[in-house]
């Protein structure tokens, strides 16, 4: 199942194998059949003659590399069906580089492969849920069989791709996709089967708790009421219950338990297993988490998860993504979301963000959509602020354009810091105030950051709000509007456009401070210079007559623009040759680029910025870093080839590139621009 495209990229993309020189194609098929082996000769297989290399697909057993993906892809866009067996032997082989050329696959046994991965987890994981996520429901009918069936080693992966598919797309579309390929009888078999509990159907057997955990000290967990607590001959079975793979009768526990005791019950335990080594064996420890969890166990968990991949825990820390996700409160996800948005270790931020992916798809909104939801309220008044009450006098809270909160007395007049409460206060007012105004600070320099993030990311790559979404989640949002009203933004509708601001009492105006009227059927977005033209100007004065601070550069944005010939071109040559100190090539990565997959000897050959779906401006650099130690290599690097690619690689000059910069928004092509002549700045001369 080909997705609009694809194969066409597939059979044009690069192999990056030298076509053999004046081929003799029939000799070199009738040398290979006669060696009597089936496995090497890349470059036959790549570029001989259809007619003479699709009869000894089947059999080829490919090269034994990690990047066999690399010619997968072309032969499996040429070749389909006959390319599936050696497409899924490198897969084997190497799931975590080769399983790319199986995606398009809807095939039974690939179909088995993938529920195995779902099981066993490893390195098959990430391209299970993959090939899950694609295909769907799709994927229910080559399952079924072994789900229903009476072999234990087949039912197994079966029944879990089943309940995997279910989480994705809901029951009754996987009990339709298996009635109308097995009949009504298999499709309520498939609905009892997947309504029933795992544990009840055998999927899931509790494991042996190790010996680090002692039931004794754990707090009691009170019933509803308060008035009891769970006996302590029941701990047990608590702990048991809290250890199977899936959750089961937590609805019961949650209705008979009094709010909070469960989660810090679970946090308890939590805290004996990572006191005892983090024993992989035991790693239930942590998922239990997900079912007995609340917002503060969030609060807590956030940090050990962004620390671990540091201490050698990425496992660990990509299970405690699955606990943000299954807790799945506005606060959790928000969590999970920052980390996909920022963290130091580029594999949990995939992580993270492949989570946020699956939530997304799951409420059917765009992971943009979802974001906009993410953000919380805080607690804030209508007017986006707060009012601390110390009971002899009060305090107002207001925010700056980075999102930092300050206090103002009752006149409005701002404080350098909230006072503590003192004799004269209400003694439990001013305390409790005090600790707010605390807790409000910390909780917004979570989100804070990736606020100013992400709306510099949507002038950037040209995002549009419908204008009731523009009024929930920007104008109206306690937080967000305090960016928003700092911004200039357009308004497209049909072939006009139209810029304005929001005021203070959030209605709209234009550059010459004229009550603006934003038309129902317009498409809002944050406006760039480019949009605004010759009116940038105006714009700045407006902004200058009321002290209106910027949250990131927008008027004063620099502007570049291609040359004709760069507009022809599918590289910027102005750039190449550049020498810079590694640091400053590093500082792309806080403008939005990545650093490249770590090739031969753990080197980052390149670094890379995604500019539109499948295109990517890449920098090819020499000598590259070194993982883990990124001066090793050299103090400079040197840009070799900045160029246009459908995905980060090499650049190979004998092949060059059919992409031009001229494709790209003009928008994206000045940002491109933006930074690279930063660093040509301060290139070595």
């Amino acid at each position: 199942m080909w997705r609009e495209g694809e194969r066409e990229e597939w059979l044009q993309w690069d192999p990056k194998t030298e076509r053999p020189d004046a081929p003799d194609w029939e000799a070199l098929v009738g040398a290979y059949t006669s060696a009597g082996h089936d496995s090497g000769n890349v470059q036959l297989m790549v570029y001989g003659p259809e007619e003479l290399i699709r009869p000894l697909m089947p059999r080829w057993k490919g090269y034994g590399v990690r990047w066999a993906h690399v010619w997968m892809r072309p032969l499996a866009a040429r070749y389909e069906l006959d390319a599936l067996p050696p497409a899924v032997r490198t897969a084997k082989a190497f799931p975590d580089t080769c399983c790319e050329p199986l995606m398009p696959y809807l095939d039974g046994g690939v179909a088995r492969f993938m529920a195995e991965g779902l099981v066993k987890r490893g390195a098959l994981l990430g391209p299970a849920r993959r090939w899950f996520g694609r295909h769907g429901v799709d994927a229910v009918p080559l399952l079924v069989p072994a789900a229903l069936g009476d072999k234990a080693k087949e039912r197994r992966p079966a029944e879990t791709a089943l309940r995997y598919v279910r989480d994705l797309r809901g029951l009754d579309g996987v009990v339709a996709a298996a009635r109308d390929a097995h009949g009504d009888e298999a499709a309520e078999a498939v609905r009892t089967l997947l309504s029933t509990p795992p544990v009840e159907t055998g999927l899931d057997r509790p494991p042996a708790v190790g010996a680090w955990l002692d039931p004794t000290p754990l707090p009691q967990v009170l019933l509803r009421g308060g008035e009891r607590a769970l006996p302590r001959e029941a701990v047990g079975r608590l702990v048991e219950v809290l250890a199977l793979p899936a959750p089961y009768a937590m609805d019961e526990l949650a209705e008979a338990c009094a709010p909070g005791t469960l989660s810090e019950c679970g946090w308890a335990l939590f805290q004996q297993w990572l006191d005892a080594g983090k024993p992989s064996k035991d790693a239930w420890a942590l998922r239990q988490l997900g079912r007995t969890g609340d917002d503060d166990t969030v609060r807590r968990l956030t940090p050990v998860i962004r620390a671990w991949p540091g201490e050698g825990g990425h496992k660990n820390a990509v299970h405690g993504l699955d606990v943000l996700a299954e807790i799945g409160t506005d606060v959790a996800l928000m969590h999970l979301h920052g980390i996909g948005q920022k963290v130091k270790f580029k594999g949990l931020q995939a992580e993270a963000q492949e989570r946020i992916r699956q939530v997304a798809k799951r409420l059917d909104l765009s992971t943009d959509q979802l974001a906009d939801r993410l953000v919380p309220d805080f607690g804030l008044d209508a007017e986006g602020g707060m009012t601390l009450d110390y009971g002899t006098r009060r305090f107002l809270v207001r925010f700056d354009e980075q999102l930092k909160p300050f206090v103002a007395d009752e006149d409005g007049k701002r404080r350098k810091t909230l006072p503590k409460p003192a004799a004269k206060d209400d003694p439990e007012l001013a305390p409790a105030a005090y600790q707010a105004f605390a807790a409000l600070k910390k909780d917004v320099r979570t989100v804070a950051a990736d606020q100013l993030r992400r709306l510099e990311q949507a002038m950037v790559t040209r995002r549009r709000w419908t204008p009731a979404e523009f009024g929930e989640f920007i104008v109206r949002h306690p937080l967000v509007w305090h960016i928003a009203r700092r911004l200039v933004w357009l308004a497209e509708d049909g072939g006009t456009t139209a810029a304005f601001r929001i005021a203070e009492d959030r209605t709209f105006a234009d550059a010459g401070d004229e009550a603006f009227a934003l038309p129902a059927s317009a498409r809002v977005g944050v406006a760039h210079p480019l949009d605004l033209g010759d009116t940038v100007k105006a714009w700045s004065e407006v902004f200058a007559d009321y002290e209106i601070s910027q949250p990131f550069p927008q008027l004063t944005r620099p502007v570049h623009t291609l040359t004709e010939q760069e507009r022809g071109s599918g590289r910027l040559e102005r750039f190449e040759g550049l020498k810079l100190p590694f640091g400053d090539v590093l500082g792309l990565v806080k403008l939005g680029w990545e650093r490249g997959a770590p090739l031969d000897a753990g080197v980052e050959r390149w670094i890379s910025r995604r500019v539109a779906d499948r295109r990517y401006v890449v920098i090819d650099l020499d000598p590259g870093f070194a993982v883990g130690a990124l001066d090793a290599t050299g103090d400079h690097q040197v840009l070799e080839y900045v160029w246009l690619a459908v995905e980060p690689a090499d650049f190979w000059p004998s092949k060059g590139t059919p992409l031009t910069f001229g494709e790209l928004h003009p928008v994206m092509a000045s940002e491109i621009l933006s930074d690279l002549t930063a660093l040509a700045d301060r290139a070595e001369k």
